[in-house]
């Protein structure tokens, strides 16, 4: 959302609640149904359809990972559910309220950051904080520094507060970015490629921070194209393909709907790829002394006597757990891009 500030940070806190550090990134209320809920929800561009019969199911006080490759309708949806574009049918329900036709009610509940943040460059990051807040009208301004002070700790960036947001580096901006969303109680946190541009010590900050808003009853639903971090992060994840929902649920079923991979040992990788194949393992791959392949339909047992039967040197024999990446290859038949 280039040009201009992204969603300025409000509250349905009323005026004058105190902003210690505890209450960043907390929720006002809870809800029994889920946080975000779309039926049928479609988006066409012309003869492009972008988003096709969606129909997302996010569980209040989730961490929400989205998932899907370059192109697969992923941004498209957020874009509607924050109401930014109209849906060309179906509908979106966010908070228990229709988008975009609840905008107004809906958003100062909400913290965002998609598409990276927009910030005032000859101003400072507290500065820009402040400006953020003072758009609020639901912002008490007895209470406002001390909210962007809690804000700009939690994200890690007192130190750099006074520096001019265009000398941050990307990854500061990003910081700046959660800062801003987290100035006041969220119900509903949506992150964008929270991480980009972070080193790995500040990817594992971000990290901290989401569980830490999710353990204070805050929903978070992350889009992201690093696997690793939703599946270290998230605990209910959606993968998006070509505009459409491949699947949903729980990240630790979606990994355990995939098969691992057998991996065998060995000095003797020639011999033991040729056993591994006759014992009805596909997909066998060398490298090195490591020979896989995606485990067959036998017991296992009978195909390590094989390998040490024919004279295979066994010196390790696993069954890897699949992860969230091999499901999302196994769902979408095809690797993911970096760029999504």
């Amino acid at each position: 959302m280039s040009g201009e500030p992204m969603n300025e940070p409000s509250s349905a806190e009323a005026p004058g609640r105190s902003p210690g550090r505890s209450e960043v990134g907390s929720p006002t209320s809870s809800d029994a149904g889920p946080v975000i809920a779309t039926r049928r929800l479609t988006k066409r561009y012309g003869g492009q359809l972008a988003v096709d019969g969606l129909d997302l199911s996010v569980p209040a006080g989730s961490v929400f990972g989205f998932l899907g490759p370059n192109g697969s309708g992923k941004t498209t949806t957020i874009r509607m559910l924050m109401g930014l574009i109209e849906p060309t049918s179906g509908t979106a329900h966010v908070l228990g309220r229709p988008m975009p036709r609840s905008t107004r009610a809906v958003l100062p509940q909400v913290g965002a950051l998609i598409e990276g943040p927009a910030l005032y460059g000859f101003l400072s990051g507290r500065d820009n904080l402040l400006r953020y807040d003072a758009a609020d009208p639901t912002a008490d301004p007895r209470t406002r520094r001390a909210r962007v002070a809690a804000a700009l700790e939690r994200v890690g960036l007192v130190a750099a507060s006074g520096k001019k947001a265009k000398a941050y580096s990307l990854g500061m901006k990003q910081r700046l970015g959660l800062a801003a969303a987290l100035l006041q109680p969220r119900r509903l946190l949506v992150l964008d490629e929270p991480t980009n541009g972070l080193d790995p010590q500040g990817m594992r900050e971000i990290r901290t921070l989401v569980r830490e808003l999710a353990s204070d009853g805050t929903t978070v639903f992350l889009s992201s194209h690093l696997l690793d971090e939703i599946e270290q992060v998230c605990t209910h994840a959606a993968v998006m393909n070509r505009g459409r929902l491949v699947v949903q649920g729980a990240v630790a079923e979606l990994a355990a709907g995939a098969h691992g991979r057998l991996v065998v040992s060995t000095p003797d990788p020639v011999d033991a790829a040729r056993v591994l194949k006759e014992q009805g393992v596909a997909d066998v791959a060398v490298e090195g002394e490591r020979v896989t392949g995606a485990p067959p339909a036998r017991d296992l047992a009978e195909v390590n006597a094989a390998l040490v039967t024919a004279g295979v040197r066994v010196r390790g024999f696993t069954l890897e757990r699949a992860s969230l990446e091999d499901a999302f290859v196994a769902l979408t038949g095809e690797g993911f891009d970096v760029a999504g």
